[in-house]
């Protein structure tokens, strides 16, 4: 059975999402009433601003190192590890190098 995420084969992980120059780049693997799986690409530099979620948030680093703030206190993050992002605290990222990641997001 093939589904549209084109993930139905096994496949490197790093090669979910490419890098583009001064981009922030996403694809949405799984994406459920019960939650998504998104894989993202940022570009040295390149971050996403101070919001927050209501649900919990899993960060799993695939390479590079990006600094992540949790309410204003900023975690250093590098490939290999993984960090959660708490229901409705305000986080930022900024990357300090190429860098990828996996969202998970669960909705419940």
């Amino acid at each position: 059975m093939t589904d549209s995420s084109g993930l139905d084969q096994p496949q490197a992980y790093i090669g979910l999402v490419e890098y583009q120059e001064g981009s922030v780049v996403s694809r949405t693997l799984v994406k459920k009433s019960v939650g998504t799986v998104t894989a993202f690409a940022f570009d040295q530099g390149q971050g996403l601003s101070e919001h927050s979620a209501p649900y919990d948030a899993l960060v799993f680093v695939l390479e590079g190192t990006a600094e992540i703030k949790l309410a204003g206190v900023p975690h250093s993050v590098k490939g290999g590890e993984v960090l959660r992002l708490p229901a409705g605290i305000p986080h930022a990222l900024h990357a300090i190098e190429r860098f990828k990641m996996l969202l998970v997001m669960i909705r419940g």
